[in-house]
């Protein structure tokens, strides 16, 4: 499938400019609605197996710690339509906002989240230590009618600090954007399975196997 409507410039000029002034940007719906429902219909439909429980780390730092997170997650498969049609849009955000500025978003990859009820994720940053060419993150959430005391929301915190910069409630269609290095963030903990896309744009590096 390919996405009808794309985001406008305007809607590019506000990004950028929410990411130069502030490092962050929360946006009400950046997607076409068409693409946003099929990404509800492709994750809500994956077999409990498909998922894999999300640790910590990477390589041979990896680990699995429930103290800290107990979501799962299912990357993306650019073969599967849903999922390239996300990846398309993605590449067209990434040409966009190397345009504004010039951040040298090389690639971009991104899994499936789930949050069982119960599960959460605590205060962390997404660059890992010695590892920086993780530089933006993305969220896309994907949960119909969902209400502040279903829990899941996404705090952004002030960079060093544990004053919260924001409160995110992953409504339906909402799109997150901060830098990756800055904002340390937290997902508290869901009351209901609640469902996103989240994604981190890379700069290059030659020595990393390409995104999946």
């Amino acid at each position: 499938m390919k996405a009808l409507i794309q985001p406008t410039e305007s809607c590019y000029d506000l990004i950028a400019d929410d990411l130069a002034n502030n490092g962050y940007c929360v946006l009400p719906q950046l997607l076409p609605a068409a693409l946003n429902l099929a990404l509800h219909r492709r994750v809500t439909h994956l077999d409990e197996d498909d998922f894999q429980r999300a640790g910590i780390g990477r390589e041979l730092g990896f680990q699995l710690n429930s103290t800290v997170r107990r979501d799962e997650t299912r990357w993306l498969n650019p073969k599967h339509v849903t999922d390239a049609a996300y990846m398309d849009a993605m590449a067209t955000f990434r040409l966009a906002i190397n345009r504004r500025l010039f951040m040298g978003l090389f690639d971009y990859e991104s899994h499936y989240a789930h949050y069982a009820p119960g599960a959460f994720y605590k205060k962390h940053l997404d660059a890992f230590k010695g590892q920086s060419n993780r530089v933006l993150s993305t969220v896309l959430y994907l949960n119909p009618e969902w209400h502040v005391n279903d829990g899941g929301q996404l705090l952004i915190y002030a960079p060093d600090s544990n004053t919260i910069l924001q409160t995110v409630n992953p409504n339906f269609g909402t799109f997150v954007i901060f830098l990756s290095e800055q904002f340390p963030h937290e997902v508290v903990k869901a009351q209901r399975d609640r469902y996103s896309v989240t994604g981190w744009f890379r700069l290059h590096d030659p020595l990393q196997a390409p995104a999946i």
